[in-house]
């Protein structure tokens, strides 16, 4: 049984066919990347595995049950966690506050160990992306490189069994990507067994993390494979040249 099955997903906005009939799979311990040019339905993707939206038609299996229709907290409660984008943290709140809003969610909470209090599990969270340095500092005074390491750490905080990254380097200056790209290789080497989907532009950064490679183009699966084979897919190639397909 996959860890996450998707079988003809299909969300029309209107005249707009955002996501088209698209099916693929994610397997335990499997790092997935998840690519196409802007528009290709990548987020929106995001959105109906996650919850936030609801597909006009087909199937999300996660662990084996039809997710769809879910409220995303549920979703969330069963083992998926996402960032997103745009990252929105408590601003007010210090850095490690904004950590342990997440595990006061049920999963959350369920998953601290009797030995931890929460504030120990939200620093070791912290620790797990770096920025235990600035665990008291509030969320509006930190860097947009920083917020998007303490997005990770909100998520990795609930201990999903499937984690979903937007644009995870999206901003970033080539140290920081370099830093978080070492963050998402530790956490994955610590839970072997946990799916990773990265949706990622940053194409040079998203090849040194995963293992397969799913194209989407204009809300459609275009290819899948690893990522040497679809550095040489000829379709995916001038999908991101810009010539007609």
């Amino acid at each position: 049984m996959h860890l996450l099955e998707v079988e003809n997903l299909t969300k029309r906005f209107g005249g707009l066919t955002a996501v088209n009939n698209v099916s693929f799979h994610i397997d335990e311990g499997e790092v997935v990347g998840l690519i196409g040019p802007n528009g290709a339905g990548k987020t929106t993707l995001f959105h109906l595995l996650s919850g936030f939206l609801k597909p006009d038609s087909g199937t999300v299996k996660f662990k084996g049950e039809n997710i769809v229709g879910l409220a995303p907290h549920k979703i969330v409660n069963k083992g998926i966690a996402r960032t997103h984008q745009i990252v929105r943290p408590f601003r007010h709140l210090p850095v490690i506050a904004n950590v342990m809003v997440s595990l006061k969610s049920p999963r959350g909470n369920k998953k601290i160990e009797w030995i931890k209090t929460i504030e120990r599990k939200a620093l070791d969270m912290l620790e797990n992306v770096g920025l235990t340095e600035l665990m008291f500092e509030p969320a509006e005074n930190v860097g947009h490189g920083d917020l998007k390491r303490l997005e990770m750490a909100r998520a990795l905080a609930l201990e999903p069994d499937l984690l979903l990254l937007d644009e995870p380097f999206g901003g970033l200056n080539p140290l920081e990507t370099d830093f978080l790209t070492k963050s998402i290789q530790r956490v994955h080497l610590d839970h072997p067994t946990r799916g990773i989907v990265i949706v990622e532009h940053k194409l040079y950064a998203l090849m040194k993390i995963v293992k397969r490679v799913i194209v989407l183009h204009e809300g459609e699966k275009i290819a899948e494979g690893k990522p040497e084979e679809i550095a040489k897919n000829k379709k995916v190639t001038e999908v991101y040249m810009g010539k007609a397909m």
